[in-house]
C-alpha cells in the first residue's frame, strides 16, 4: 500500500482540505481520504479520538490503514469505532471531495499507464 501513500500524496492540496500544508500534506484529509479509499477499495470506515477531534481510517480486508497518521505529532491510540461514509463526510465537504476523487483517479491512471 505504499504506492496508495504515494498516489495520495500527490493527491492532497488546499483543493482538499483548508489544513492543507506543504510541511505536513496529510493535515485535515483524514475524512477525505477515507471516503476515496473506500471508494477505491472497498471495506469500511473506521474512527478513533484524537485530541477533541475524530480522526477517520480505512480497514480493508479486517486489516487498518490509515494513510493520514502522521499528521499527528504523538502516536495514536485506536480505538476502531466503526464509522459511515455519512460521518466522514462531516468531516470534509462535497467540493473537496469531488477534488480529491479526481487527482486520486488522475495519479493512479498515470502510474498504470507507466508499469
Amino acid at each position: 500500500m505504499e504506492h496508495i501513500k504515494y498516489i495520495l500524496k500527490q493527491s492532497w492540496s488546499r483543493h482538499t482540505s483548508f489544513k492543507w500544508t506543504e510541511e505536513c500534506p496529510s493535515s485535515g484529509q483524514c475524512g477525505v481520504t477515507a471516503l476515496v479509499i473506500q471508494d477505491q477499495f472497498g471495506g469500511a470506515i473506521y474512527k478513533t479520538k484524537v485530541g477533541e477531534s475524530w480522526h477517520f481510517y480505512n480497514s480493508i480486508y479486517g486489516v487498518m490503514y490509515d494513510f493520514t497518521s502522521e499528521q499527528f505529532q504523538a502516536p495514536i491510540n485506536y480505538q476502531h469505532i466503526p464509522s459511515s461514509r455519512e460521518e466522514a463526510f462531516l468531516d470534509t465537504n462535497e467540493e473537496q471531495y469531488q477534488h480529491l476523487c479526481s487527482a486520486f483517479s488522475r495519479y493512479m491512471n498515470s502510474i498504470s499507464e507507466e508499469t
